[in-house]
């Protein structure tokens, strides 16, 4: 690459980074997920590190966050609330030293850096939420703030105090004179649910994800809206301590925090943990209880234990060198819409089908992606050949959240003069078709109903089939042995055509 490229492409990613750090920490509305943001962000260190003379004053690489909101007043940091540096993990590599090869670099460098041959690190999970700052003196609640750029942030004091499991008052006759406490607030699963229920009632626009609500919700003017948003709590850190003495270990820490009443996360989810085997072993142990815990976390965090070593090592620009956060494979990615196609359902119920180019998402290979029905296909405007936002949590199937309309095929529309000529989309929006895709039979809709019908009953090969399957299941009959792809072909050859054909 030449040096003009090398230059076009730091400036491109720059601009790129700038724009979706605005959308994400300022607007609460990003375009692109955070595996996205990730990706683009490593590629412009790495452009960095290789050419020095490419950094600028105002590269991404150089800044914590995003810019504070006018509409509050701003609070300067005493103490900078530091970003973490990222660690991956490589989770289809089977050999270990390849799966976690960022993590065991980063242990290498802590032990060595320190010379000390085992490292014990304090851990916990990541949450995804909105980064808060808790100022007390002589333990009443003074001041809150949010991160912003990292320096200063927004006063959010009157909405911090709308939050049920924060103290406004320290649990101790004897309050330290200063205290500033670190935490996340987050919105749980079940009031992000609850949430977009009573927005959809209301005919409002509902969030796209606990971590858009919860920072919404923090950042409203009128704190009685967000005194009726169930926003929640968990304290990770202190900052500064005046007329108390610190505890030694960050595992301490914690405890501290929790006798003088803050939330913290679950003692189960924050080991003490030896060296990279440990770290590793943590990382997915959590990465399997991720589906059922109670609140979203997008990885781990881990730290040195010990706050004397933590002083040792000190700090970079961007972050602590005693700290580092490993994010789990992503659950959202970016792909392209190849097809948009029909599946036949035991009850004869449609579901279009987004035929994509596969890509790795949620720990595993997603080629293909539901879109539940033809009005969410409607209201999302999914076409063939958009570049869409894939999301997969869990073991829930994978589903389309959002198309990048910015990148959307165009071509000039028809009709139009040669000077006036502007640009239509591609390809068109998706239409359910009128007849089955399976057997030819009308496809019907019910008044009032979202889903749409085959309406050929047990003569549509699909609908056999599924109710052929439902019936020898392991909830029904549990017939061993007569697996989908045996009845499929029993259908097939029309050896059965019904359940009593068996």
């Amino acid at each position: 690459m030449s040096t003009n490229d090398l230059v076009a492409r730091a400036s491109d990613l720059r601009q790129l980074l700038t724009r979706y750090g605005h959308e994400y920490y300022v607007l609460d509305a990003p375009s692109v997920p955070d595996a996205e943001y990730d990706r683009l962000f490593r590629e412009l260190q790495a452009l960095e590190d290789a050419h020095p003379e490419l950094k600028t004053p105002d590269s991404p690489t150089l800044r914590v966050g995003g810019a504070p909101l006018p509409a509050f007043s701003q609070v300067t940091h005493r103490v900078p609330m530091l970003s973490l540096g990222n660690a991956f993990s490589d989770m289809q590599a089977a050999d270990f030293d390849l799966r976690h090869a960022e993590l065991i670099q980063f242990d290498e460098r802590i032990r060595r850096e320190l010379g000390e041959p085992v490292i014990r690190y304090a851990t916990e999970p990541k949450f995804d939420g909105l980064a808060i700052s808790l100022l007390y003196r002589d333990g009443v609640l003074e001041q809150a703030a949010t991160r912003g750029d990292g320096i200063s942030g927004e006063n959010v004091t009157e909405n911090i105090r709308t939050i049920q499991s924060i103290p406004l008052k320290l649990a101790i006759s004897q309050p330290p004179a200063l205290l500033e406490v670190r935490g996340e607030v987050l919105m749980f699963k079940r009031d992000f649910e609850r949430l977009n229920a009573e927005q959809l009632a209301r005919g409002d626009k509902t969030f796209a994800n606990p971590r858009n609500a919860a920072a919404g919700s923090l950042r409203q003017l009128d704190s009685r809206i967000t005194a009726q948003r169930r926003l929640s709590f968990f304290a990770y850190a202190i900052a500064q301590v005046e007329g108390a003495s610190w505890p030694a270990t960050h595992a301490a820490e914690m405890d501290w925090l929790q006798q003088l009443g803050f939330p913290v996360v679950a003692a189960d989810l924050r080991p003490v943990v030896e060296g990279a085997a440990g770290l590793a072993s943590y990382y997915e142990t959590v990465m399997q209880r991720r589906p059922a815990l109670p609140f979203e976390i997008d990885g781990v965090v881990y730290k040195v234990d010990s706050r004397a070593l933590q002083e040792e090592l000190g700090f970079v620009s961007r972050a602590p060198r005693w700290a580092i956060a490993h994010k789990f494979p992503a659950e959202e990615a970016i792909t392209l819409v190849e097809a948009i196609e029909e599946q036949v359902g035991r009850t004869g119920a449609i579901t279009p089908v987004a035929r994509l180019q596969a890509v790795f998402v949620g720990g595993v290979t997603v080629t293909n992606a539901t879109l539940h029905n033809e009005d969410e296909v409607r209201r999302k405007d999914v076409r063939v050949g958009d570049s869409v936002i894939v999301r997969r949590a869990g073991d829930v199937i994978p589903e389309v959240v959002a198309v990048v309309l910015e990148r959307r095929p165009m071509r000039p529309q028809a009709g139009g003069d040669l000077f006036s000529q502007g640009e239509e989309p591609q390809y068109p929006a998706y239409r359910l078709p009128s007849h089955c895709p399976v057997c030819g039979s009308h496809v019907v809709r019910e008044e009032g109903e979202a889903i749409a019908r085959c309406s050929g009953g047990l003569s549509c090969q699909a609908q056999r089939s599924q109710a052929i399957q439902h019936f020898a299941g392991r909830r029904m009959m549990d017939i061993d042995g007569l697996g989908e792809r045996y009845i499929d072909k029993l259908v097939e050859y029309g050896y059965v055509h019904s359940v009593a054909d068996l």
